[in-house]
């Protein structure tokens, strides 16, 4: 898997250096982010800029020989809103409802992006090219009749919450912060990192004494992330407090 990810974007960074041309990917998941950032120093086309929709996407599209000074209207993605039928009789719809019903309709996973559920509205990023057949076809989750439309992003703020919260920790070494962020043993939060499911900033981290810089996002699969802000003193017992933004 990981040999064909990593021709698939030689392959594009070639072709975007060669035609001088912007060249877009899927969306990518978590270690199929990784496996860019192994390779990136190496690729033909040092241009790369990552974007899921908005800031704090964790699925992202990577375009080739696209800068920070380009922006972002070039990417082959859309934003569209889920809203039931009936609000009042509504029910509350999971990330698993949202996602199933997509996937019934024959989308492939690497055309969706981050699903957002707020009370019982969603937002989900797609490829552009899949949106209006994604309006027309989603017309239920679950047992919810719904109506998707295209619909401007709304800002990160709106889409993404974070909950802050300090924890305790004897050293702000990556296991440490696992173990006490998702309230695991620190062998539990150990045996993580060899399963390949701690990324830093997208990339997987195998390193349980790493120190993560304050602004970094901590993500473990299955668990949630959480955004590293760093330290803010020590307690009486000598722990250092530190603070977190968990995203909820």
């Amino acid at each position: 898997m990981n040999d064909q990810t990593e021709k698939r974007f030689r392959e594009l960074a070639e072709r975007s250096w060669s035609r001088g041309i912007p060249c877009y990917t899927d969306f990518l998941d978590l270690s199929e982010q990784t496996v860019l950032t192994r390779i990136r120093a190496g690729l033909p086309q040092p241009e790369i800029r990552l974007f899921g929709g908005a800031e704090g996407c964790e699925r992202v599209i990577a375009g080739f020989g696209v800068s920070e000074e380009d922006g972002t209207d070039g990417f082959p993605l859309a934003c569209v809103k889920i809203t039931p039928a009936g609000l009042k009789f509504a029910g509350e719809m999971s990330h698993r409802d949202v996602l199933g019903s997509l996937m019934s309709l024959g989308f492939e996973r690497s055309l969706l992006g981050d699903i957002i559920l707020r009370e019982k509205e969603a937002w989900v990023f797609c490829a552009e090219r899949i949106a209006d057949y994604l309006c027309d076809g989603l017309t239920s989750v679950r047992r919810t009749s719904v109506k998707a439309s295209r619909t401007e992003a709304p800002s990160s703020g709106e889409l993404f919450r974070t909950r802050r919260e300090v924890i305790q920790v004897s050293s702000e070494r990556m296991d440490a912060l696992v173990s006490h962020a998702f309230r695991l043993s620190r062998a539990g939060a150990q045996s993580l990192f060899p399963a390949g499911k701690v990324f830093l900033d997208g990339a997987e981290c195998l390193r349980t004494d790493a120190e993560p810089r304050p602004g970094q996002i901590v993500s473990v699969r299955g668990m949630g992330r959480f955004r590293f802000l760093g330290a803010e003193g020590q307690s009486k017992k000598g722990k250092w407090n530190t603070v977190i933004e968990r995203y909820v």
